[in-house]
């Protein structure tokens, strides 16, 4: 009679995450800043260009998001 084996399984990516975050080849993790949807007239240019930026995710979330996405 044949051994069944258990299989372990597939480490999924969290597409939700995959679309918000993206990890550089050093391993940083970089964000889009918020604020650019609504009500954009009354922000001036200068912090349009700012906001237009990618940053880095702060260090206290990194590992989350490193768990959600584990193929980065």
């Amino acid at each position: 009679m044949a051994r069944k084996q258990k299989t372990k399984r597939k480490i999924k990516t969290h597409r939700g995450a995959a679309k918000r975050f993206k990890i550089t080849a050093g391993g940083k993790i970089l964000r889009m800043h918020s604020g650019k949807r609504h009500l954009l007239g009354t922000k001036l240019p200068k912090r349009m260009r700012r906001l237009k930026k990618l940053v880095q995710v702060d260090p206290a979330d990194a590992p989350r998001v490193r768990r959600m996405l584990p193929n980065g």
